[in-house]
């Protein structure tokens, strides 16, 4: 193999011209006979017991060509490549210079590299940082919600009101005639949640245990079940039961139910501290985030297209993860939300070449630094993961690499160089001393801030819209220049004379 020429063009991409010279080429030409000739039909020979010369004597000398040229470029591409010191990204595109014979054949091809970055200001870069404060009704806010969930439903003889549970049966007609999945037995209904078609709720408030009644509504225009959207229907519903929850009295008896502390003034001071904690986190995250940001956005580089179209791609196949989760088929919520999948990428575009030029930062930042993840860091993060999903190490092993948990502890580094350096800024401070600054004269509009995008990380309930840049992936990009050898992308082949298959 000769690489003969290297062409740098834009966006980061290398077209190679390689040479394969005779010799590698007739081992390649005998490969491709051994793996072909039992499919090659000769009169006076049984399948597969033909002589090479055999066969190109009947069907010509480059019968073999184009199958030996498939055998010869992963090997000779990926030396290409290695000589050469390309960190190649995805698969090339390949066609051949010139005609195949028995002294070789030269082929170019052409293929994205990681492009060369210049990284501006990472250290000492400054952000806005909230200052954490937790007040009174915060903490009474989340001891309401401990109290709800230690509830005791009672039941009631009264009229039904918003906010009670309605044990009720339920049976749906459509023009006299019961429709499918519109009957119910049992089904415990909280009054204005909203769970059942609107109208339907407001017409079992007032009911009371025992009375039955029939309830008109319209299942809306855009109802999931599309031979009922639109329709008008009558409900036939019996009440059941009323319920109401009683909540518990916010005293130190409560505090010993819901806690290990003996006094409503010791769970204060611990709901307090856990809501504290929790905004901590959730700030510094924030911040951490914006000082990203900010090295993102200093940085140079000519960023191949392959990069953004595979972030883009990345952003779907999470999406679609998340809803899994939930256990919504993508089809299904694709077709009920009306989503476009060619918008969807289209519309990520913007916040995957955010997302693109921070993993390059993160990656120069860890060659400037000169960064390694030792073993004991490898370890630890193990450890953070195991303890975060509060399972054993050993089961966290099964499921992630080893060389996974190096990448992510590597920029877990990278990500610290930035925020242990980075300038804290009180809220609003920054566009202050900008104001004194500026005569007032000079000064300018504001310019309007695009609206914030949603990310998929909002519910499924949500239409799918820009997913929003993250931090540095934990994972960075393998090097695919060993690739070609699983995966071969198609040369054009040189024309040969076809040999006849074995008959059937």
């Amino acid at each position: 193999m000769t690489v003969k020429n290297v062409e740098k063009l834009e966006k980061s991409r290398v077209a190679l011209e390689i040479a394969v010279g005779a010799e590698e080429f007739e081992a390649a030409v005998a490969k491709a006979y051994a793996k072909t000739r039992s499919r090659i039909s000769v009169p006076g020979f049984r399948p597969g017991k033909a002589p090479r010369k055999m066969i190109e004597k009947l069907y010509g000398a480059g019968v073999f060509y184009s199958d030996a040229v498939d055998e010869a470029f992963p090997e000779a591409y990926t030396k290409a490549v290695e000589s050469e010191k390309l960190r190649t990204i995805g698969y090339p595109e390949v066609e051949l210079v010139g005609d195949v014979t028995q002294d070789g054949f030269t082929f170019k091809a052409t293929v994205a590299v990681y492009p060369e970055v210049k990284l501006g200001k990472y250290k000492g870069v400054s952000a806005e940082k909230e200052e954490v404060k937790v007040s009174a009704e915060d903490v009474n806010e989340r001891l309401g919600e401990m109290a709800e969930r230690n509830a005791r439903l009672v039941s009631v003889e009264r009229k039904a009101k918003n906010g009670d549970i309605a044990v009720i049966d339920f049976e749906g007609f459509l023009d006299g005639k019961p429709f499918d999945g519109g009957k119910g037995e049992g089904h415990e209904l909280t009054l204005g949640s909203g769970s059942f078609i609107p109208g339907f709720e407001e017409q079992v408030v007032g009911m009371k245990a025992g009375e039955e009644k029939d309830i008109d509504v319209t299942f809306p225009a855009d109802y999931h079940a599309s031979e009922l959207a639109g329709k008008a229907a009558v409900f036939h519903v019996k009440c059941n039961e009323v319920k109401f929850k009683e909540l518990p009295k916010l005293d130190d008896e409560f505090a010993k139910d819901v806690s290990e502390f003996d006094t409503i003034k010791d769970l204060k001071a611990d709901v307090k501290k856990q809501i504290a904690a929790e905004r901590q986190r959730a700030v510094d995250v924030a911040f951490e985030n914006a000082l990203l940001e900010k090295v993102a956005d200093s940085v140079k580089a000519d960023i191949p297209e392959i990069l953004i179209e595979e972030q883009c791609r990345r952003f779907l196949d999470e999406f679609k993860s998340r809803l899994a989760a939930q256990g919504i088929p993508y089809e299904q919520y694709a077709k009920m939300a009306g989503m476009d999948e060619a918008k969807f990428l289209a519309d990520g575009r913007e916040p995957a070449i955010k997302q693109v030029k921070m993993d390059l930062a993160i990656a120069k930042i860890i060659e400037l630094e000169k960064l390694e993840a030792t073993d004991e860091d490898v370890e630890a993060e193990y450890k953070r993961i195991a303890d975060g999903y509060g399972i054993d190490v050993e089961n966290v092993k099964q499921y992630i690499s080893e060389a996974e948990i190096r990448s992510s502890a590597l920029n877990a580094k990278a990500v610290a160089v930035v925020t242990e350096s980075a300038k804290a800024e009180k809220k609003g401070a920054a566009k202050k001393e900008e104001q004194a600054e500026a005569p007032a004269e000079e000064k300018k509009p504001a310019a309007k801030k695009p609206a914030a995008k949603k990310t998929a990380e909002k519910k499924a309930e949500d239409k799918a819209e820009k997913p929003a840049a993250k931090k540095a992936a934990a994972k960075k990009p393998a090097d695919k220049a060993a690739e070609p050898a699983e995966k071969k992308p198609a040369a054009k082949k040189p024309a040969a004379k076809k040999p006849a298959k074995k008959a059937e």
